[in-house]
């Protein structure tokens, strides 16, 4: 497995985790209340710097292990890379405009967070899925 396939398991599995964490946690927080009276903030900040720090710490792990990998790069990495970028950027598409018409709408600021962030979340699920999906059954550059 090369060190850019690493990588994008890596980004999978933090991001998957990291946005259950807070799935979990804001849900468990609603109580009696309505869920935009959930302070939502301090988790997202919480969970979004927690999942940088742990993906940083993991490619360096992954550097360390095999350190004769970590800077090899050919031109069929470079092209997954960029092809599972941009598929996934077509959520970061949806979710800004999805974001742009609830603020239109006048939605509270927490659909409006959490639309941004689920749009993050699912723009990275699916570009570290389909670049390993490229590595694991072949790509074709078009």
């Amino acid at each position: 497995m090369s060190a850019e396939e690493k990588r994008a398991w890596v980004m999978l599995v933090v991001t998957v985790v990291a946005y259950a964490t807070y799935v979990l946690v804001i849900l468990g927080r609603v109580g009696d209340a309505s869920l935009v009276a959930v302070p939502y903030v301090p988790v997202l900040l919480w969970t979004v710097g927690s999942a940088i720090v742990a993906t940083i710490v993991l490619n360096v792990v992954i550097a360390i292990a095999s350190p004769e990998d970590a800077d090899r790069k050919d031109q069929r990495d470079r092209e997954i890379y960029r092809f599972g970028e941009h598929v996934g950027r077509s959520f970061l598409v949806a979710g800004g405009v999805a974001a742009l018409g609830m603020a239109m709408v006048r939605l509270d600021h927490f659909w409006i967070a959490n639309v941004i962030y689920l749009a993050f979340v699912l723009s990275s699920i699916l570009g570290s899925a389909t670049k390993i999906i490229a590595y694991r059954r072949g790509f074709q550059s078009w």
